[in-house]
């Protein structure tokens, strides 16, 4: 254990060693320290290499600025492989309590533990020290699977913790980051690199592709395989290429059998909708439920899809590809849930809207395009919204140069506006 906090103390900054922040997060960091001093368990769940041990460093050092003693910081990041010897809670809690005897540390605990859900036990020690009574704890976790705040964090923490998703590079920190113009041509560049944090750094194409395939297989084999103990990894992957492939297409998992069965696949509607749900477990896809803007129900069946980061959609599917359209309708998607919104795909008269966004009682209906280039491309375009007898806020987003203005009550907004009207 002696040799395990030595590695731990060359991780932490209890000696006033630089800490490397990266792409500053702003809009993560104001939720994290939204919710900062008290007892509730802080979770940044999101996909692997979205940035969550960076926002976690970021927040260190944001504490540090604050005036909080760099001792009272604890730190560990159990992806790196020199906490690969910890797999079990007891063997973090004795780090924990050697930590705390060696530096003779006094007064609040800031415990930060980044992918936890690798340490078998996890939930308990954080409950734990979450309640601990006679020492001030406060808890920062992260992980990269949605079940742990369903499941495994709920059953101990439930009502005392709050999530924090976490995703990628949204288009503003895209243009920050590399540099580009908040307009069209930058768009254009977000909707084919994505916002890997990583691929910044990966400026040749092939280098780019052999780095989200990496990607694919880790998250595949670390959460979804070992975890669930899947037996057809190909069949897996398969799916999964075809989910990258068919964003913003409506179907239902029966659909998913039949082509697959058509294309040579041994599978049936029980092993589809389980590897569906583990792929969204993994946060690789997020789907989208009908909703009837009439009836106020969810409608049952088929369904879209949409990927976490386009970059999966560029390089892991270089065949069709579904077009701008789909692309830019899956990063408006994304905007929506980045920013705390319910999103679903709107169905009223037998029309389909493409988003009903919902946050408490506000509610706005969106529908996506790439160029409205002509009149029957517009009246496609704003007909589901006309029939629409509601006081909500409509708009018509495209990639369009120049605004439409408004239409009969309903609001033109340019892609790249609308995407960087929050930030």
């Amino acid at each position: 254990m002696n040799e395990t906090f030595d590695v731990l103390e060359r991780h932490n900054y209890w000696h006033g060693e630089s800490i490397r922040t990266g792409i500053v997060r702003e809009r993560y960091i104001a939720q994290v320290a939204a919710f900062s001093g008290n007892r509730l368990v802080k979770v940044l769940v999101g996909q692997r290499r979205t940035g969550k041990s960076t926002i976690l460093r970021q927040f260190i050092r944001s504490l540090i600025d604050q005036g909080v003693n760099p001792v009272n910081i604890f730190y560990l990041d159990k992806e790196h492989l020199d906490f690969s010897g910890i797999t079990v809670s007891s063997e973090l809690d004795a780090l924990i309590r050697l930590y705390r005897e060696t530096l003779a540390v006094k007064g609040k605990v800031y415990l930060l533990l980044d992918e936890v859900q690798e340490i078998e036990g996890w939930e308990k020690l954080a409950a734990s020290y979450a309640q601990d009574t006679r020492d001030d704890y406060e808890i920062y976790l992260t992980g990269s699977n949605s079940h742990m705040l369903s499941s495994e964090l709920g059953t101990y923490l439930s009502g005392r913790h709050v999530p924090i998703n976490v995703y990628p590079l949204a288009f503003p920190e895209f243009v920050d980051a590399y540099g580009a113009k908040p307009d069209k041509a930058g768009l254009l560049a977000y909707l084919e690199r994505g916002g890997l944090p990583e691929l910044i750094h990966i400026e040749n194409r092939d280098a780019r592709r052999h780095y989200v395939m990496a990607l694919r297989d880790s998250i595949l084999l670390n959460d979804i395989v070992r975890k669930f103990g899947v037996q057809d990894v190909a069949l897996l992957v398969r799916l999964f290429h075809f989910l990258c492939a068919n964003i913003g297409s409506l179907f239902s998992v029966n659909n998913l059998v039949k082509h697959l069965k058509s294309a040579g696949a041994k599978t049936n509607f029980e092993t589809l909708s389980r590897y569906v749900d583990h792929i969204e477990r993994a946060l690789l896809i997020h789907d989208c439920n009908r909703y009837d803007i009439r009836g106020k129900d969810i409608l049952s069946g088929s369904r879209k899809y949409y990927v976490n980061d386009l970059a999966f959609r560029e390089y892991l599917t270089p065949g069709f590809d579904p077009g701008v359209s789909r692309r830019l309708e899956n990063c408006i998607f994304l905007h929506y849930r980045s920013h705390g919104y319910t999103v679903h795909v709107g169905s009223h008269n037998n029309l389909d809207v493409d988003f009903v966004v919902e946050k408490g009682e506000e509610r706005t209906y969106v529908q996506v395009c790439y160029l409205l280039a002509d009149e029957n491309i517009i009246e496609r375009e704003y007909r589901s919204l006309e029939a629409i007898r509601d006081h909500y806020p409509k708009i018509v987003v495209s990639m369009d140069d120049v605004p439409f203005g408004t239409r009969n009550g309903i609001h033109h907004c340019r892609a790249w506006d609308l995407l960087c009207s929050e930030r």
